[in-house]
């Protein structure tokens, strides 16, 4: 069981990063092998027809195209950005989605996968609206959400000083996301 995690911030100590963190290590201890990678470490133009004309998939695309096709499964923190996903999340989606150089329709490389979604923000709400838009996007490429998400609203007190949750019970609830996920890869490869 492989799983593919990342953040849709790119913000050093971003609190998306450190919920994603929690959940990833339940998933690992629940026993699947999860390869955590930053979308910083992966510049890409805003995504343009014209562009992909001209130059082709960019590397970087290229690159989470292999992490992609290499995994079972996705697991997503997303911060809400106005009510909705961020840009980077979005853009490194829609790359993603695009043809690869084999000639494989980039949707495919999302097809039929398991993705898990959780959320951080400061407000009270917790970046369930983009979360909720996240989830969408998401479907519509083919994804099996996950019923299991978290929103961690007031996220900028939830934490202390190591990245551990204060509260024993919202860290329980999150790792629940990354249990989840795991089982259901493990359900859906039989």
């Amino acid at each position: 069981m492989k799983i593919l995690a990342f953040a849709g911030s790119s913000r050093s100590n971003s609190l998306n990063q450190k919920l994603l963190d929690i959940a990833a290590m339940a998933a690992i201890e629940a026993g699947a092998q999860v390869t955590s990678i930053h979308l910083r470490d992966y510049p890409l133009p805003f995504y343009c027809g014209d562009v992909e004309a001209q130059l082709g998939l960019p590397e970087r695309a290229a690159s989470l195209q292999a992490l992609l096709a290499e995994n079972d499964a996705l697991l997503i923190a997303s911060p809400d950005y106005n009510g909705g996903y961020s840009a980077i999340l979005k853009n490194a989606l829609d790359w993603m989605s695009r043809p690869s150089g084999d000639g494989k329709p980039g949707l495919a490389h999302f097809a039929n996968k398991a993705v898990a979604v959780v959320s951080a923000s400061p407000g009270p709400l917790g970046g369930s609206r983009g979360q909720l838009a996240i989830r969408g996007v998401l479907d519509k490429l083919g994804m099996l959400v996950i019923p299991q998400s978290f929103s961690l609203g007031n996220a900028h007190e939830a934490f202390d000083e190591r990245h551990k949750l204060k509260d024993a019970k919202v860290e329980n609830m999150v790792r629940a996301v990354g249990v989840a996920l795991a089982d259901t890869v493990r359900k859906l490869k039989g």
